[in-house]
């Protein structure tokens, strides 16, 4: 599968199943060469004597000036290298190159190599360039995964690219105490698919020895009372360095008023993905992400990568329990030993053992003896009810254990009500185990803490906690009717992320039909939360349906199998007709039916006259679908501008009548519209329309798009300014659907 959003085409890319997407520029020649990791092909560079040696694309690509781009590609080589950006006139006269810094070492390992630059006045085209200076001839030097596009970012970031990254400059960072602040490009190996790394990192040098640290510029706004995560990929100068990342709350003047810091637990020299979170503070405005090194000697370097800050994901949906105490990136999370000898902490180094993150909790007893482990108090969601569900994943990574596992509830004045348990039992070994329990909270609770009684069954035994999860037990599928837009809302709670789901909409006669989601039809896809609401805009108008939902493991085996309630959407008036666009409903609208279309339905056929026989020979083709025209009033000048937004797209459209009309739900396109007037005066709204309809498919790849999951904080992250959203958006609509430019 190719790299997203990628201008060049797969063979360009992946150098599969051959060069022919590039050609030699400066003092080199080129080959097929095997080894990559994207497909098997790389791009052999061969320098024909000592000297910078240079291959570009053999074609440009199409950019928009004033909008930033970015190029990566995977390297390796006896000599270091870099990658730049060659920006063209219309005419294809070279402008100016945007270059990447030149890798610090040469390195045989596959490496990162990137840049990112905004298009220069009176760029039209641009081609990818890659160089080496050998010293000799006859060196070679090998490329594959080759991207030329839009930034690549991490999702959820509100942080910009820069700062992430820093593939423009360092200008996103500053210095905040003993350090100065540069970007580098060492020789670092990223995973193929790790689009968002770049080959440029962040380098915070201590000018003095002393403690160091660099702060971000960008300060993203907040919501007081929501949990935000800083990431960032951290590199320190030594194994025994003290480096860490710090979320930062500010408010309206710029004072800090929250800050949490996450230290690395490094296990050795390279670079590890270290986290910290906090809900932000009731008089938090914006955030931003500190890094840095305490006790460094002069001249140590800390270097940072893909950084940035979010909304803290949650393992189950509606969990009470807040990241820090979820997952023990930072620290033990406040969870405490009440009683006994076991002690709580965090696991040291990074990635000892984990399912979320890098770390988890670890709670070891040096006695065959019990202890009570106990979370912090988390307050109940209010309103939801009083079933809830407890997940722990737990491993035993020394000697045995039985745990009472249970929870303890609190009223509103922090009062111990009561401690809900169930009968001891052995800790599952053998690996990582998901342990649930349900509870009945008591009326009067408000807050709850996870309590277990654990019993070391031997001396020096280990036990692992991490992803622990506290949620309202509701339904696992439920169906909403929203009668004005005329769909239905299929929400379906605690999926399995990783394994293949199906949806389909089933009819009282047993049809089953594929349900749409983001990407098109729900048919295998793979779960990627939880949590999944699906609204779906093509079920039927007055008729009975269900929802069958199949969920199954990637790796293949046994079927789990769904399905919801019946449920009808009101068919509203008999006069009135839904025309939809499937992939995009907020184009959706409902109009006066005129009258109904008078259908035929075509066929090629040749006709051939024998002599001497009295019938014809007629050849023919597959007879067609339905074809007629819709005639339809619009009541409103509103009705008339929602029409033209609907039809402006082109797409497939579905057209809905109530049952009885004697038409069954249809996919057609729509040719060349009429819009008549039905005369009056000329302030007169209404409208005639002769809609000419052609029966089509259901399309199938075509996913519900539009606005789901972008905010307008993506556009802070993503631009600078009014006008550099101009440079990239041409229209409203193109922004709504998140259509660029190019």
């Amino acid at each position: 599968m190719g790299i997203p959003g990628n201008l060049l085409s797969s063979t360009t890319e992946s150098i599969d199943p051959n060069t022919s997407g590039w050609t030699s520029k400066l003092n080199c020649t080129l080959s097929l060469g095997s080894g990559g990791r994207n497909g098997d092909g790389v791009l052999t560079v061969k320098s024909t004597a000592a000297g910078e040696m240079q291959a570009r694309t053999v074609s440009s690509y199409p950019v928009t000036e004033g909008t930033t781009y970015h190029v990566f590609a995977d390297a390796s080589g006896a000599v270091p290298e870099r990658i730049g950006i060659r920006w063209l006139t219309w005419a294809g006269a070279e402008i100016s190159v945007t270059w990447s810094l030149t890798t610090s070492a040469a390195s045989a390992s596959w490496h990162r190599v990137s840049v990112a630059g905004t298009a220069p006045t009176w760029a039209v085209r641009a081609q990818v360039l890659l160089s080496s200076t050998p010293a000799g001839a006859a060196v070679q030097h090998y490329w594959e995964n080759v991207y030329l596009g839009l930034p690549q970012r991490t999702v959820g970031n509100l942080l910009g690219f820069n700062t992430e990254t820093s593939e423009v400059d360092a200008s996103g960072w500053a210095a905040e105490v003993n350090a100065t602040v540069t970007r580098q490009a060492p020789p670092v190996t990223w995973a193929a698919t790790a689009y968002t790394a770049g080959g440029h990192v962040l380098a915070v040098t201590a000018t003095a020895a002393g403690n160091a640290s660099a702060v971000s510029i960008e300060r993203p706004i907040v919501t007081p009372g929501s949990e935000y995560t800083a990431f960032t990929y951290l590199s320190p100068p030594t194994m025994a360095a003290t480096t860490w990342i710090e979320l930062r709350f500010y408010d309206v003047n710029g004072n800090q008023v929250g800050a949490s810091r996450g230290t690395l637990a490094a296990p050795s020299i390279g670079w590890f993905r270290q986290r910290a979170s906090a809900a932000a503070p009731a008089t938090a405005a914006t955030c931003g992400v500190a890094v840095g090194i305490d006790g460094a000697s002069a001249g140590q370097v800390l270097r940072l990568e893909s950084t940035g800050v979010g909304l803290s994901g949650a393992a189950h949906a509606g969990t009470v329990i807040p990241y820090v105490s979820t997952s023990f990136e930072q620290d033990a999370g406040g969870w405490t030993i009440t009683s006994g000898a076991a002690t709580v902490a965090r696991t040291v180094p990074w990635g000892t053992a984990a399912i979320d993150g890098s770390y988890s909790l670890t709670v070891t007893s040096a006695t065959a003896t019990a202890s009570v482990l106990r979370s912090p108090r988390f307050p109940l969601t209010p309103g939801v009810g009083l079933n809830w569900r407890s997940e722990i994943y737990s491993l035993v990574a020394a000697g045995g254990w039985t745990a009472v596992r249970g929870i303890r509830w609190y009223d509103a004045a922090n009062n111990s009500i009561s401690l809900s348990s169930v009968p001891a039992a052995a800790v599952p070994a053998s690996g990582w185990w998901i342990l649930s329990n349900d509870w009945i909270a008591p009326a009067n609770a408000t807050q709850a803490a996870i309590e277990w009684t654990l019993t070391a069954t031997s001396t020096n035994s280990t036990l692992r906690f991490d992803v622990v999860s506290l949620w309202p037990a509701l339904p696992l599928q439920h169906v909403d009717v929203d009668n004005a837009a005329a769909a239905i809302t299929l929400t379906l709670r605690e999926l399995p992320v990783g394994y293949l789901i199906t949806v389909y909409r089933t009819g009282q006669d047993g049809s089953q039909t594929l349900v749409r989601g983001p990407s098109g039809l729900l048919n295998k896809t793979t779960i990627t939360s939880d949590l999944m609401v699906i609204e779906d805009y093509e079920a039927p108008l007055g008729v009975p349906v269900a929802y069958r939902v199949e969920i199954v493991p990637a790796a293949g085996g046994g079927i789990q199998i769904r399905t919801t309630e019946t449920v009808t959407i009101d068919p509203g008036d008999p006069q009135e007709a839904w025309l939809k666009d499937p992939g995009q409903p907020q184009r959706n609208t409902k109009v006066l039916v005129e009258k109904a279309p008078d259908w035929s339905r075509p066929i090629e056929q040749a006709t051939y006259r024998v002599k001497g026989r009295r019938n014809a020979v007629v050849l023919s083709g597959l007879r067609g679908g339905l074809e007629g025209d819709l005639s339809i009033w619009t009541r409103t000048d509103d009705e008339r501008a929602r029409l033209h937004w609907l039809l402006d797209s082109g797409n497939v459209l579905l057209w809905q009548a109530v049952p009885g009309m004697g038409v069954a739900d249809m996919y057609v396109t729509v040719g060349e519209v009429t819009e008549g007037r039905i005369g009056g005066p000329a302030q007169e709204p209404w409208r005639t329309w002769k809609l000419p309809l052609v029966e089509a498919d259901m399309p199938v790849s075509v996913g519900v798009g539009g606005t789901s999951g972008r905010t307008w904080q993506d556009l802070l992250s993503g631009f600078t300014t009014w006008a550099d959203v101009l440079a990239v958006y041409a229209t409203g609509e193109d922004l709504l659907f998140d259509r660029r430019r190019g």
